[in-house]
């Protein structure tokens, strides 16, 4: 019984670990609220079907978090962390599944807690961390589905699948996986049957709605899509794409996850497990042939082979020499993982991250080329918002109250726009902010009768052309945020030259 409830423990100890270094974080460590965060606040403010760049179910989610307990920062990390925890609680059952014993669970659930992008997209609020969930769960029901044949099983996948393409599409590479592991598997004769057909059925009823949305607003993200790769990153390359993987996943667990490959291709007698690995290997052609894409887009796709590589490893143990090198290597993944983990969790203060930072000598990274300073991007991200916030509150304060009446607040992009929003009680600013980024160019503007815009940066020469007075009110100054939002202006426009409807549908900004 003893040896029993030992290897029942197995399962639950990573995902611990995990929720408890996630939560410590969100309590004595971190920093501010990310700008992306701020954008989704304002998402959940707006429930729809669809958003310029995303599907609607993680803000859905959000919305009724707000609604429960509130949008601090900790409030708005908590279901990240949950849910991180329980997408390394299904690592450990799809490798038990696999014929995994407790050598395996504790190889393939360190690899999945110490990948550093893993760890990264846990600790703040976004779609990505449903994804991970998703595939992984994904993952558990398509093998359930090569062990048991029942049509449970295809339902709850069809299930998984809709809602995972309704939080983001990439899901969507996941069922192209499965469909093209099922035609070259044994299972082929399946795509036929009603089983399959009410798969899809599913997943394409609960995916309708934003479709539905896309119709409606002029096909809003495919149009975001496309500018995404055209600009923001048509810097990376196919090199940039392969090399990424070995960093994020831990340089450390390459072994792993090569065993992963070769436990679902090459193992003899694992045939019926190659749907699997065909839904991690047609996910990374895609990405690999779009010769644009971020390496974190084929993070969830690991899981898979952290199991499978598990589950080969530990076949080898009765061979003295592949159990050595084998715990050689599953020590060096939890070194490498904590010697990376301040680069992916905000567990050093500000000045100690720097230290750190300069000591390891790893540049300040950003994955979209921005201009970094002393933080890479994620980190600088997480900081400004308040300050800024506050200090539009100043210059909005010394208006008139017949003037603000007629005021809006406008930030060229949603991170300002959101932070307006998110400290509007706070700082006693109005409830909405303006932009034409993404989707608050869709949300527009209330007030028809604008007189006076409070702009958050932007160059003096372009405002004068665009109003009567133009006058610098105030300045933003957050040294640790990234260098584009610090030692900004904030700008008094008065008397609009132009035509408001006009300027907004020419100016929309979906990138």
């Amino acid at each position: 019984m003893k040896r029993v409830a030992t290897g029942k423990t197995l399962f639950f100890i990573f995902p611990i670990v995990k929720l408890f270094l996630h939560l410590y974080t969100n309590i004595f460590a971190g920093y501010g609220i990310f700008r992306d965060e701020l954008y989704y606040v304002a998402c959940s403010k707006r429930l729809a079907f669809g958003y310029v760049d995303e599907p609607p179910f993680s803000i859905w989610i959000l919305s009724f978090v707000r609604n429960l307990i509130g949008d601090s920062v900790f409030a708005l990390r908590l279901v990240p962390a949950i849910v991180g925890a329980l997408t390394i609680f299904i690592v450990a059952l799809i490798t038990k599944k696999l014929g995994g014993g407790k050598s395996a669970i504790i190889i393939a659930s360190t690899c999945a807690l110490l990948a550093p992008i893993n760890i990264g997209m846990n600790s703040y609020f976004s779609m990505n961390t449903f994804d991970h969930f998703f595939w992984a769960v994904g993952f558990l029901f398509v093998l359930k589905i090569i062990q048991e044949d029942k049509l449970t099983n295809w339902i709850i996948l069809g299930v998984i699948i809709g809602f995972g393409m309704l939080n983001k599409i990439s899901m969507g590479w996941f069922a192209f996986g499965f469909f093209i592991g099922l035609l070259a598997s044994s299972m082929r004769k399946r795509i036929l049957s009603k089983d399959f057909f009410l798969l899809v059925t599913i997943s394409l009823l609960l995916f309708l709605p934003y479709i539905i949305w896309n119709f409606q607003n002029e096909f809003a993200s495919i149009e975001f899509i496309r500018n995404a790769l055209a600009h923001k990153y048509n810097g990376i390359t196919r090199w940039d794409f392969v090399s990424g993987l070995f960093l994020i996943m831990n340089p450390a667990s390459i072994p792993i996850w090569i065993g992963g490959l070769y436990f679902f291709f090459l193992n003899e007698g694992n045939e019926k497990y190659k749907i699997l690995g065909a839904i991690f290997l047609v996910s990374f052609l895609v990405l690999f042939i779009n010769g644009h894409n971020k390496s974190e887009y084929l993070a969830p796709a690991f899981y898979i082979l952290f199991a499978g590589g598990g589950v080969m490893f530990e076949k080898l143990n009765a061979n003295k020499v592949w159990y050595w090198i084998q715990q050689i290597d599953l020590s060096f993944v939890i070194i490498i993982g904590i010697i990376i983990l301040p680069f992916a969790i905000p567990i050093l203060s500000v000045d100690n991250f720097i230290k750190y930072q300069n000591i390891i000598g790893i540049a300040p990274q950003s994955s979209e080329r921005h201009q970094l300073s002393e933080l890479p991007q994620f980190y600088a991200d997480m900081f400004g918002w308040e300050n800024m916030a506050r200090s539009v509150s100043e210059v909005y304060q010394r208006l008139s109250d017949d003037e603000k009446k007629n005021t809006v607040i406008y930030g060229n992009n949603y991170g300002r726009a959101g932070a307006i929003e998110y400290y509007s009680h706070k700082y006693s600013l109005p409830e909405k902010a303006i932009s034409m980024h993404n989707n608050f160019w869709i949300w527009g503007y209330e007030n028809k009768s604008i007189k006076t815009m409070i702009v958050i940066g932007e160059e003096r020469d372009h405002l004068i052309q665009n109003f009567d007075e133009v006058i610098a009110a105030g300045r933003i100054v957050s040294p640790h945020a990234i260098p584009y939002e610090n030692n900004l202006t904030i700008w008094i426009c008065r008397g609009p030259k132009f035509d408001f409807e006009k300027l907004w549908h020419a100016e929309k900004k979906f990138i």
